[in-house]
């Protein structure tokens, strides 16, 4: 039969739990290095339509990201004075040392980075009073609703525009896991739990105060949340205690202000069903399965949360999507659609990130979607 949505209308029906026209199918952040090595250098927008998929396209504004040079730069202030030393310039082997400069102290961290992403050599929070140094000058930006608008419409009908919330990760305890060890954080829930509750605060204030600039933005969905808070790194109790109360009140302002929101926590929920339920968002991702690192398959999760939440992902991006044949790639769409995708509510998308998919894979990927129609 032929298509009857366009693929805004596709996705959105699935965003509200509904039944689209056929299986809806898209990708997670569509990166840089994967456009400019296989594409040509086009943009995601043009790859998503080149290739028939539902597009998911990310709005990347001044979000406070300090990991990424331009956004350390586009915090730099009066009172949190961000100077950048780049040690290697080498776009395989780059390695950026920050230091910030507060009327009360300075703050240092290291990144490394290659052509495909960024990691974290040093982290800024490396003592407990550091967090006050956040607290007081550490900027919020305001969210630029025009360029976001001009966005908007430039994705038109080809599918949905995402945005998010302010910080490296939209979690408070997923941010606040980017800017110090983690398993430094984890142990202080039990040495210092008082100390870890004051860092969740202050990162929720400035989140609440970042979603207040989000008013009118033109955004289909939010994305919250983050890997750090996922099931196969931290405990359940841990989420409930650091996560779920925080989360809550995130996704109750973005509510407010009329926003979807889906939490991402990179497939691993299994024990934290009911809380990622609780926690108020509309939907769920990435459903990692456990091929791919996550600690259930997705129509596991999918039986648990009983249609009370819309899906996105399920996908894996690299032994399927990027290393597996056209017809494997066909037979898991098909799998995820039969086992649970079926009843609705589910946009079908690779679970993560990908960056040496060969083109046909790609290909066989939509050529499988349009294949699993309602």
């Amino acid at each position: 039969m032929p298509e009857t949505m366009t693929s805004k209308e596709r996705m959105l029906t699935a965003l509200e739990r509904g039944k689209p026209d056929r299986l809806p199918i898209s990708l997670h952040q569509w990166q840089k290095y994967h456009l400019d090595k296989y594409l040509g250098g086009i943009d995601e927008i043009e790859a998503f339509t080149r290739f028939g998929f539902d597009a998911q396209a990310q709005y990347f504004g001044n979000f406070g990201q300090t990991q990424d040079e331009g956004g350390a730069t586009k915090q730099s202030h009066p009172q949190w004075r961000v100077t950048i030393d780049q040690v290697k310039t080498d776009p395989n082997d780059r390695v950026t040392h920050y230091t910030i400069e507060t009327p009360e102290g300075t703050l240092t961290y290291k990144t490394a980075s290659d052509r495909k992403t960024t990691w974290v050599l040093e982290y800024l929070v490396k003592h407990d009073e550091d967090v006050d140094l956040i607290a007081k000058y550490m900027p919020v930006p305001t969210l630029d609703l025009a360029e976001v608008s001009a966005y908007y419409d430039r994705v038109g009908e080809r599918g949905i525009l995402r945005g998010f919330v302010w910080g490296d990760q939209a979690g408070c305890w997923q941010h606040a896991a980017c800017l110090c060890d983690v398993n430094d954080l984890m142990l202080a829930t039990y040495d210092r739990p008082d100390w870890v509750k004051h860092f969740m605060d202050v990162l929720l204030q400035k989140k609440l105060r970042f979603v207040e600039t989000m008013k009118g933005a033109r955004f289909d969905l939010i994305e919250t949340g983050g890997g750090a808070a996922s099931s196969t790194l931290i405990s359940p109790d841990i989420h409930e205690t650091y996560c779920l109360p925080y989360d809550r009140q995130i996704h109750d302002a973005l509510h407010e202000l009329g926003f979807r929101v889906s939490y991402h926590t990179c497939g691993g929920t299994f024990g934290i069903e009911e809380m990622i339920v609780a926690n108020g968002c509309d939907c769920s991702e990435t459903l990692a399965p456990p091929s791919i690192g996550g600690n259930q398959e997705p129509w596991e999760f999918a039986e648990k949360i009983a249609g009370r939440l819309a899906l996105i992902g399920g996908i894996d991006q690299f032994n399927v999507a990027t290393d597996g044949t056209v017809e494997r790639i066909r037979e898991k769409v098909h799998e995820v659609f039969e086992k649970f995708g079926h009843r609705g509510g589910y946009i079908c998308a690779l679970s993560d990130h990908f960056f040496e998919m060969p083109l046909e894979n790609l290909r066989a990927l939509v050529d499988a979607a349009r294949e699993c129609e309602y």
